[in-house]
């Protein structure tokens, strides 16, 4: 009888096992996602309404891509600084499969061996520290594609906002899962590139002052944070060697293969990728121009200023020989400005007067420039508006302001526009422009003031 007991549970535990591996095996992509939305793109993901997931296919192994965050959606205090539109850093990633689990892993590509050598290139890898950025567990395998759960990836800090607030002294933050979710509005995919964005809360103590006068409840800090997987660009681009006399922001590596009678550090500008049509002509219209955007939530008369400013570009690059290869025009009406591939000019809110400043997506390894962003401070035209009622009588006939106050105004926007639109496109500051005819925009120039009306009053007084 013991026997035949033995048997019986034997059997079923076999079957059991059988069952459970034939299911295993039989689990598709396909059959997994059958009721999940599905996004196209550079790397398919997927939907799961249900339980509120993103799933993401993956079958790329261990090659190179540009990894971005960025803040959709901030804070609104100039003194913590986390903008709406706020760029994170570029950061090249790959994914690697290692059985059951596939690593993000970010090379150094601050440490180098340009060589044609693998063993040299090898050395230099090898003896510098790589970053693994994320872990994820494989969920269903076919072939070499693969799927995982990609949600907490995507809902982490990954733009550090529980340190900003911390450093900033404004209280102790942690992220609340229970209060954030995946933001599907701003979820797209495209053919080289993959976005994704999560509404983020952070919960805590409010420490300080500036927490409290931007926040509705203060103990609770919603945010959205926004995720870029973007291909890289050919490698038909031709990086720049960097000179300090060029006026351009650079990056910097170390190559060791470098002949030891030359310097080991090696810098690059960055720059736009900009071609001609006709590479023989003096003159000739880009290969593809460069376009930027305005952000279609700056009111009128402001939004044209902004264009007319940074259109001054278009002079510049006629000057090295393209027509028309820089161009300004109003956002489309469904382009989201963290969107790889739109170069941006962005109308930011905050509850004080705050800094405007030109920021890049950028290739690591190159300089090259892949998206420009210039953050504009909403509050600056009203201060200059301010400024200008100081220097004349604004409202000497009666409640109607003077027409030059706006003008002044609206002028100085065009060129703030002008100049953080140069730092996108890789240009530093030029502090010598004041003395020299003020010759760039590249400056900080104070406004051209003309005191008339005070000659007028000492014209008088003499001849009195």
């Amino acid at each position: 009888m013991k026997r035949i007991i033995l048997y019986f549970f034997t059997h079923l535990f076999v079957t059991c096992a059988l069952f459970g591996q034939n299911t295993a095996v039989s689990v598709t992509i396909a059959a997994k996602t059958a009721n999940f939305k599905k996004y196209d793109g550079y790397f398919d993901y997927y939907w799961d309404e249900a339980s509120g997931k993103i799933w993401l296919e993956i079958e790329a192994w261990d090659t190179e891509f540009l990894y971005v965050h960025a803040l959709a959606a901030g804070v609104g205090s100039n003194d913590i600084g986390l903008d709406r539109g706020q760029l994170g850093g570029s950061r090249v990633v790959k994914f690697h499969k290692v059985g059951p689990k596939v690593l993000l892993i970010e090379p150094n590509y601050g440490y180098r061996a340009i060589s044609n050598n693998p063993d040299e290139r090898k050395a230099v890898e090898q003896a510098f520290a790589q970053s693994v950025l994320w872990g994820f567990k494989v969920e269903v395998q076919e072939g070499e594609k693969v799927l995982v759960d990609a949600t907490d990836f995507f809902m982490q800090d990954a733009h550090g906002v529980v340190q900003t607030l911390s450093q900033r002294n404004q209280g102790s933050y942690k992220l609340d899962v229970s209060r954030s979710a995946i933001y599907l509005p701003m979820c797209k995919n495209f053919p080289k590139n993959t976005e994704l964005e999560a509404t983020l809360t952070f919960t805590g103590e409010p420490k300080g002052a500036w927490i409290r006068s931007v926040t509705p409840t203060p103990e609770a800090v919603t945010v959205r944070q926004h995720h870029s997987f973007i291909e890289l660009p050919d490698n038909n681009y031709q990086p720049r060697v960097f000179d300090p006399r060029s006026g351009y922001f650079g990056i910097e590596f170390l190559d060791y293969a470098t002949p030891i009678q030359e310097p080991i550090a090696k810098r690059y500008i960055r720059r736009h990728r900009l071609e001609k049509k006709n590479p023989n002509a003096k003159l000739s219209e880009a290969v593809e121009p460069i376009v930027y955007y305005v952000d279609r939530g700056a009111p009128e008369p402001i939004k044209s200023a902004p264009i007319e400013g940074a259109s001054w570009w278009n002079q510049a690059f006629e000057a090295a020989g393209y027509q028309n290869a820089f161009v300004v025009k109003e956002m489309p009406a469904d382009a989201d400005p963290l969107d790889v591939r739109y170069n941006v000019i962005q109308w930011v809110h905050r509850s004080t007067r705050g800094w405007s400043y030109g920021a890049s997506v950028y290739d690591p390894r190159t300089g090259e420039i892949i998206k420009g962003h210039v953050s504009l401070g909403s509050l600056r035209v009203r201060q200059d508006f301010l400024i200008a009622q100081g220097l004349v009588q604004p409202y000497e006939n009666g409640t109607t302001p003077d027409p030059r106050l706006l003008e002044m105004a609206l002028a100085r926007l065009r060129q703030l526009s002008a100049h953080e639109v140069g730092h996108t496109i890789g240009i530093a500051h030029n502090f010598a422009a004041s003395i020299n005819n003020r010759a760039s925009v590249m400056d900080y120039p104070h406004p051209l003031v003309e005191l008339r009306i005070m000659e007028q009053w000492i014209l008088v007084s003499l001849m009195q």
